[in-house]
């Protein structure tokens, strides 16, 4: 399941890189305190997703840690990419078939 989910994570980043939405600048410690559900008052989605998302699973991966045991994202990220210029249907498949895959384990 660990490698399942690393592979995955590779592919989100891939299709970030590919949409242009990934980031070279972090996020200040300030930003990263937010309390608030997808850190929306502090972050676009995007950086939620590269900063916070992939680098926490990346540690669970890494460290064989316990996954979460649900995930909804999805809604999320359709409902960023709605409206928008850029054709996000593989960035949100792909954060689907994570949400899928931590729901069926």
């Amino acid at each position: 399941m660990h490698s399942k989910i690393a592979d995955l994570l590779l592919d989100i980043e891939l299709e970030m890189r590919r949409l242009n939405i990934w980031s070279d600048l972090a996020p200040t410690q300030e930003q990263l305190m937010s309390t608030e559900p997808f850190c929306i008052d502090t972050m676009s989605f995007p950086e939620w997703i590269q900063f916070v998302f992939i680098e926490r699973l990346k540690c669970i991966v890494e460290q064989g840690g316990t996954l979460p045991s649900n995930s909804d994202i999805a809604p999320m990220a359709e409902e960023y990419f709605r409206g928008s210029s850029l054709n996000a249907t593989a960035f949100v498949a792909l954060i689907r078939a994570f949400d899928q895959l931590i729901m069926a384990h």
